[in-house]
């Protein structure tokens, strides 16, 4: 399979084109902004492949020069090299990010699998890791819902990631993820395999044609904070709606009031019966909140071990770090770009 077909694009330019010359293009205009939209990417495309190719072309051609490079030659290379690598890297992610809602905020979901508190830390660890890794790309998370577990982790935390392509980065992260680690909850320092689910599903920015009735929905509020403490409310700001057609549940304490809560309820409500519309309109529901599997053994996409020895593992694409600590820091882009290029491959856009 060719990775970069360019005589391919070339030719898909020259039909567009061709389209957008003829006199009446712009009749349909909803029609001729896709096209245009499409002609720009491309063009983009071969653009930047054509100005790294260029640049390399003309940087070994000095090289192979038998006279001796001054230091003024040497410094100018440097920098064009430094160039075409930058522009190499926005060519691939022009390749890699190329899904419909690639560049939409995510919502990030996780769950811990059976295990009581020993997976309930789990979950709280790859919280902690995303909210990290987050930082590393200067994206916003916002807490929707939290609920601690009753001895230490958490029992689920859904977030709200905002930042340019947090879902096409993030969506690559959808699965079971199992921990092998010396338990420090157990007093006999046994080894102890735990589990924990993380699903994405992008924001839409289509969701105001969702249409919901009052009399659709069972809305119960409570106070936010957790299982007591300080950070308890005295009052019932939390709100959770539950949209009795679907059985659709969605909760949030992150905002102050109970009217921010419920805004926030509904918004993330008809996301997710939009993206329920997208499964009966476009049979597109695996790829956009991605296939559900048990949270247990033999389903992971991705082992963290601890003990006896250290290791991260995709299973998908096989890459994997020695270095635990520094993936559970947030350093996952790796991971990222290797199951995002091996999903462009297989779907010929790469």
């Amino acid at each position: 399979m060719n990775l970069f077909d360019l005589p391919k694009l070339i030719e898909e330019r020259k039909q567009l084109r061709k389209k957008i010359e003829h006199p009446e293009f712009w009749s349909n205009q909803e029609e001729a902004i896709k096209i245009t939209t499409t002609f720009n990417n491309l063009n983009e495309k071969i653009e930047i492949f054509n100005k790294v190719k260029d640049t390399f072309a003309a940087v070994k051609e000095l090289i192979e020069m038998d006279e001796e490079l001054d230091e003024q030659i040497l410094k100018s290379i440097n920098r064009e090299l430094k160039e075409a690598t930058q522009k190499g890297n926005e060519l691939r992610k022009t390749l890699l990010f190329s899904g419909e809602y690639d560049e939409n905020n995510a919502y990030l979901v996780i769950h811990p699998g059976a295990g009581g508190t020993e997976s309930q830390d789990w979950a709280d660890m790859l919280y902690q890791m995303y909210v990290k890794f987050a930082d590393r790309q200067k994206f916003r998370v916002k807490v929707i819902d939290l609920l601690k577990g009753d001895e230490a982790g958490i029992k689920s935390v859904k977030l709200l990631v905002e930042g340019i392509f947090a879902y096409g980065l993030l969506k690559s992260e959808k699965g079971v993820h199992r921990l092998v680690r010396v338990s420090p909850f157990d007093s006999s320092g046994r080894r102890h395999t735990s589990f924990a689910s993380v699903n994405i599903v992008p924001e839409f920015k289509e969701i105001t044609s969702i249409d919901i009735k009052e009399e659709e929905l069972k809305i119960d509020t409570f106070r936010s904070g957790g299982a007591g403490g300080q950070n308890v409310n005295k009052v019932e700001t939390a709100v959770r709606i539950t949209h009795l057609p679907t059985g659709i549940v969605v909760s949030s304490q992150s905002e102050r009031s109970q009217i921010m809560n419920k805004d926030l309820c509904m918004k993330m409500l008809q996301n997710e019966l939009y993206a329920l519309e997208l499964e009966k309109k476009k049979e597109k529901i695996s790829e956009i909140v991605g296939e559900q599997k048990n949270i247990e053994w033999g389903s992971q996409i991705r082992s963290y071990v601890l003990f006896p020895y250290t290791l991260v593992k995709d299973h998908r694409t096989d890459y994997q770090e020695g270095n635990v600590q520094s993936v559970l820091d947030g350093n996952l882009l790796e991971f990222m770009y290797r199951y995002l290029e091996r999903e462009a491959l297989k779907n010929g856009n790469y």
